[in-house]
């Protein structure tokens, strides 16, 4: 392979190895190179402008090039750059950060740990469950059950959570530990003439029987996410989230909600917590927390979670847990600064007010002839393209993936999915201008069939 010095294409393919990817197709053909960025649009290094319709990877709340995330960066830069929470130290942007999350949370909450990533905040909570399972006198209380279509990250016990085969397949995962239960998508796994009442009831079954199954006295957890984001953007059928968590009760098993891509607006709540009156033990945050210009990520506990585990770190002496970064200065600050803005700009409330011409939107694209039915909540939704004969899963939806991108709008095709997740700033002008782009898209693919 020619390597040109000069050319940002050619060292990548040379020396950067990318995650998410066939390995050998990038070596063949590289990638887009994104340059700068601005309020809802990236530009290429050739300067070419792109809507960014998953804001980066779900995550760019406040929009590319915000000046007051630039400026709490460089301020706590200059005060102090890093320094670490072990052994009884801190800082003052970690403190302020947790004090406003406690008051923002959906539901009362006690403690509030930093990690980096929203893998490493579910990887720590399942440890965390573990760890208190033993402080309760419950050895055996340490299954966790995910679902399938479910993702809450690729560490190795996030990764097991997760409930999609590709992120299991020659990694050796998932742990044994870890279950799945049915995944909830009426779009996908309704039978056929089956009501969504009645999906829901299955659903329900189908979770209760695996508990009694498996034991109840050694299940300790459930994780999910209010609306499944990497699964496809699955919303949950009527009833689901209200029958989960009285199962959950019934049998002593603590709720995860992990709201990593949900979390701070996207439903048109700040919590989509709220928004499907979910109670969680643990609440999992990253993503829009810093609108990822800063790797950070939280995990909120509640009391009856947070105690044993403190006794126990009493007991043994320790709790032995941390990462270099854990509530690192210039992250928190941003959060912080970030959390601020989404607040003070009414962002959620943007979401909200949107969310009508975003789904009429989304349900328009669903009478093209190439799309089979759209769905979402707030500013997060997917239309479902019909499967092509003849052709692997999910080449359709990448065929419109890549048009679209040729047409100027990145979104993320997963399955026969085409996945929104724009910017929280974006404007109803913008929403008319991605769905224009979309449906150029759809008509350019469905001339070439």
């Amino acid at each position: 392979m020619s390597i040109m010095p000069n050319s940002v294409e050619g060292r990548d393919i040379a020396y950067h190895m990318h995650p998410a990817v066939n390995l050998r197709k990038f070596e063949e053909k590289g990638g887009l190179v994104i340059e700068r960025g601005e309020g809802v649009y990236v530009y290429d290094n050739n300067g070419k402008r792109y809507l960014e319709g998953l804001a980066g990877l779900w995550s760019v709340a406040v929009g590319f090039g915000e000046k007051r995330l630039v400026e709490a960066a460089t301020a706590q830069l200059q005060k102090l750059p890093y320094y670490h929470s072990f052994n009884y130290k801190t800082n003052g942007p970690s403190v302020d950060l947790a004090e406003l999350l406690i008051k923002i949370a959906p539901v009362p909450m006690s403690k509030v740990h930093f990690t980096s990533s929203g893998s490493e905040a579910n990887d720590l909570t399942a440890k965390m469950v573990w760890y208190r399972s033993n402080a309760l006198g419950k050895p055996e209380k340490k299954k966790i059950i995910g679902r399938i279509k479910g993702y809450h990250g690729v560490t190795i016990a996030a990764g097991s959570i997760t409930g999609i085969p590709a992120n299991h397949k020659s990694f050796d995962l998932p742990l044994e530990r870890m279950l799945h239960t049915s995944c909830p998508s009426y779009t996908h796994f309704a039978e056929e003439g089956e009501s969504e009442e009645a999906f829901t009831a299955r659903m329900l079954k189908d979770l209760e029987e695996l508990i009694i199954r498996e034991g109840p006295e050694t299940i300790a957890a459930f994780w999910g996410e209010p609306v499944m984001g990497a699964g496809g953007v699955l919303v949950p059928p009527t009833g689901y989230w209200a029958g989960v968590q009285a199962i959950l009760k019934k049998y002593d098993i603590l709720l995860v909600a992990d709201e990593v891509i949900c979390g701070f607006g996207r439903t048109g709540k700040m919590f989509a917590c709220e928004t499907f009156d979910i109670k969680p033990d643990v609440l999992v945050i990253s993503k829009q927390l810093s609108s990822s210009y800063m790797p950070l990520s939280a995990i909120l506990m509640n009391d009856d979670f947070y105690q044993p585990v403190a006794d126990e770190s009493d007991r043994i002496g320790v709790f032995a847990h941390g990462f270099t970064a854990s509530g690192h200065p210039v992250a928190t600050a941003v959060g912080l600064e970030n959390v601020k803005i989404i607040i003070k700009r009414d962002l959620v409330g943007n979401a909200a007010r949107l969310e009508t011409q975003f789904l009429d939107g989304l349900a328009e694209l669903a009478t093209h002839p190439l799309v089979d039915s759209s769905r979402g909540v707030g500013l997060l939704g997917a239309i479902e393209i019909i499967p092509w004969e003849n052709l692997p899963s999910g080449a359709a939806a990448l065929a419109i993936a890549e048009a679209m991108q040729e047409e100027g709008c990145i979104i993320r095709n997963i399955g026969e999915a085409i996945c929104f997740c724009p910017p929280l700033i974006i404007t109803a002008e913008q929403i008319s201008e991605m769905f224009a782009i979309t449906k150029r898209a759809l008509d350019k693919v469905a001339a070439t069939r």
